[in-house]
């Protein structure tokens, strides 16, 4: 543990940098308000904090900046999670009373907003398929050879696919089909939509293998689909890290893999929010980067996560903050409507 008034030095250090994405010197920290050391104090806490490894000199400045120790140390001891003004509350109620018809949509409606006040790029998913069960599961004839089957989750996830047949199928088989699959596998994990063939065929019916193997083909390819929902791709492009031509490619390839972006959502989830700092993320791409994903759920529900991508440099206070807040307030909101 670092003694207080290396962390009040410390804090002053990241939350500057953070604000101006300048080195940070003794005599600027000198003139915020609340630190009352005299320079010559303030200048050796800063070389004890350096000799720490905490913060770094950088080649083109004598003031110091954080490095990712002091990032996560800040992180996890220093961070005040009430950064949050009264505007930015009135706009997030606001954008969530937005009604849906969807729990999915409340995802990307929080993922929007957490990306409008903070200015970094959210990425969301809906819920895992592994905690969701079936709820219903209904088809619908379009054509001679083409049904579409919807599949509604106790979260209130729903999966729609099209299906095509090489034979004909006929109204009376859909009903029939669906009586069939909802007494397979209501109540069901979506994920048992796997299963063989043949537990879906009862011994009086007498459709093809060639009927029903298209649907559940198609069905489990749906269920395993995870959506990425992405909001202000372009948000990071305004900040100085991404005059660095290296960076702003990385980070365009980035966007590009959606699995990569899923695999950063469904890493870790020892807490509801977690933070990953630069060389704390498993994958390779995103080492320039922060990533702060949340858990995001109402009451017991599962609704998705999110994650937030911006530099090493992020407001972690600002984003933690707003995360935070749209929790409460969503669960809020739900309990009223109970």
């Amino acid at each position: 543990m670092l003694e207080e008034r290396k962390k009040r030095v410390l804090q002053a250090i990241v939350e500057e940098y953070i604000k101006t994405a300048e080195p940070v010197s003794s005599g600027a920290i000198m003139n915020l308000e609340g630190l009352e050391y005299s320079s010559a104090t303030i200048r050796n806490e800063m070389a004890e904090l350096e000799k720490m490894g905490y913060i770094e000199k950088t080649h083109t400045s004598s003031g110091r900046v954080p490095s990712a120790k002091g990032y996560r140390y800040y992180v996890d001891e220093l961070l005040e999670d009430n950064k949050i003004t009264v505007d930015e509350i009135d706009y997030i109620s606001k954008k969530l009373e937005t009604k849906v018809n969807e729990l999915e949509e409340i995802t990307q409606i929080a993922s929007s907003t957490i990306s409008e006040i903070t200015h970094y790029t959210t990425v969301s998913i809906g819920p895992s398929s592994d905690v969701q069960k079936i709820e219903n599961i209904k088809f619908v004839l379009l054509s001679h050879r083409m049904m579409m089957a919807v599949i509604l989750t106790d979260s209130g996830l729903i999966k729609e696919t099209i299906i095509k047949f090489d034979e004909d199928i006929t109204e009376n088989q859909v009903q029939t089909l669906s009586y069939i699959f909802n007494n397979k596998l209501k109540g069901e994990p979506i994920t048992k939509i796997d299963r063989p063939l043949e537990k879906y065929l009862v011994e009086e019916m007498s459709y093809s293998v060639n009927l029903i193997k298209p649907i559940v083909e198609q069905m489990k390819k749906v269920v395993e689909e995870e959506s990425v929902h992405l909001e202000g791709a372009n948000r990071l492009f305004e900040l100085p890290e991404f005059n660095s031509l290296e960076v702003a490619k990385n980070f365009v390839n980035i966007l590009d893999e959606k699995d990569l972006m899923a695999d950063m959502l469904n890493t870790g989830f020892a807490k509801d929010i977690n933070v990953y700092i630069g060389e704390e993320n498993e994958k390779e791409e995103l080492k320039d980067f922060s990533v702060v994903t949340f858990k995001h759920r109402i009451g017991n529900k599962d609704l998705g996560t999110i994650g937030i991508i911006g530099p090493k440099r992020m407001d972690y206070a600002k984003v933690i903050s707003v995360m935070k807040y749209i929790s409460k307030k969503l669960n809020d909101n739900n309990n009223s409507n109970e």
